[in-house]
């Protein structure tokens, strides 16, 4: 970034976040969102009769993919341009079943036990540290006893972010203000009450580097492309007899 400011929700609403080249984001079947549904999905895939969060549900992606596959699924992101285009959308092709909430993801005003599955997908990287762990407790939250917490965000050392980030052919994004490491991912879970049930490095949508990444990722970080982790809420007195 080339000065201090700090990015919040000012700044998505005064930039061009939302409004600059995001076609590939806004369309479900380019490669890149066909990609990205399909790993966020492979992390937790949820039921028919689930209620489902969705943190910074940016241009609302998984609201159109699951709007009709689940019990209600609920877009959240405390952007005011994010949550304005997502309505407008929803009046051109209405879904009772779909719900968009400018919030806090750290503070959404939701009922404690009240949802089966958060999704918190390329939420993390955007996040300063104070405010990733607050974000992990609220998820713990509203999170139902057995509910599931599913993360996903880009590896920093991943050669991708390598470049970018020190802008060699790539632009640096200046949204991404924190890259976690796996072992810091996971501890913002464990941290706030969840349960590790699966933690992996997901390969990139690029077919040559996934081929890459799937047969070095072990031995060589800078072909670890993307973070999955999924937590789950104990259920007290099974899964935690001494609460």
């Amino acid at each position: 970034m080339s000065d201090d400011r700090r990015i919040d929700q000012s700044w998505y609403d005064s930039s061009t976040y939302f409004d600059g080249d995001t076609e590939h984001l806004m369309d479900l079947g380019s490669r890149f969102q066909r990609y990205r549904i399909e790993k966020v999905l492979e992390i937790a895939d949820p039921e028919p009769s689930d209620r489902v969060v969705d943190f910074g549900c940016g241009w609302g992606t998984f609201e159109w993919v699951l709007g009709h596959r689940v019990k209600e699924i609920i877009g959240i992101d405390f952007s005011a341009r994010s949550i304005e285009l997502c309505n407008e959308r929803l009046a051109r092709d209405p879904n009772p079943a779909v719900r968009f909430l400018q919030a806090d993801a750290g503070a959404t005003g939701l009922d404690d036990d009240s949802c089966d599955l958060v999704i918190c997908a390329d939420l993390f990287e955007h996040l300063y540290p104070g405010d990733s762990a607050r974000v992990a407790l609220e998820a713990f939250r509203i999170l139902r006893p057995g509910g599931r917490f599913s993360v996903w965000t880009p590896h920093r050392g991943h050669i991708l972010e390598v470049l970018k980030n020190n802008s060699i052919v790539l632009k640096p994004d200046p949204s991404h203000v924190d890259y976690k490491s796996m072992r810091v991912m996971k501890s913002l879970l464990v941290g706030a009450g969840f349960e590790i049930e699966r933690a992996y490095y997901a390969p990139s949508h690029l077919p040559g580097l996934k081929a890459a990444e799937r047969l070095l990722q072990r031995a060589v970080p800078l072909l670890r492309r993307r973070i999955a982790v999924l937590g789950r809420k104990p259920i007290r007195g099974v899964d935690d007899p001494g609460r």
